[in-house]
């Protein structure tokens, strides 16, 4: 692991059995609490993508838009947010995917991503990848490029880099 990411790892909290019995849940609260922590993460995942011409980052609720925000302000560009079911109030498309512990649906405006736009796709944690994936989906149906993905936390043992094989993957804190 990196300096950063030994340094990050300080800040990240884990929670046995939540939301479900064997899932041990990584609550950023505590880092995202921290200005200096929170900045240090910002900066290193902008930093990882600051070579490419990037036209918007999208962020998947919630977690995703606390870190996906900050890093497109970062990064000079807009932010466009997928979001649960039945929260957005325009038209929109959705998909849906597994989790490790469940089934879930994103949905996003059918005009947030411009056919030929490139996008970074950003989220607080990479698990087993299924969130991940769905989201590059809908961005790629509306004909935008994913150029990559940043993740504060990768959990190396769920294997989610797998499922995201054809993407540029970066992560600070990687967890074995």
């Amino acid at each position: 692991m990196s300096d950063l990411g030994a340094y990050l790892r300080r800040y990240i909290r884990d929670i046995p059995d939540y939301p479900t019995k064997g899932v041990v849940f990584r609550d950023l609260t505590p880092l995202f609490k921290d200005a200096t922590a929170f900045r240090s993460a910002i900066d290193g995942l902008s930093g990882r993508f600051r070579d490419l011409k990037i036209d918007a980052v999208v962020g998947v609720e919630a977690r995703g838009f606390i870190v996906g925000a900050p890093v497109a302000l970062a990064l000079g560009t807009g932010f466009v947010p997928i979001r649960k079911p039945g929260k957005l109030p325009w038209r929109k498309r959705s998909t849906s995917y597994k989790l490790e512990y469940g089934v879930e649906s994103m949905e996003i405006h059918e005009d947030a991503i411009s056919s030929g736009q490139k996008v970074l796709l950003v989220d607080d944690l990479l698990a087993t990848g299924g969130t991940a994936r769905a989201a590059a989906k809908l961005i790629e149906e509306m004909g935008g490029t994913v150029l990559g993905m940043g993740f504060i936390v990768e959990l190396v043992y769920l294997k989610g880099r797998d499922m995201l094989r054809d993407y540029r993957v970066e992560s600070l804190v990687r967890i074995e």
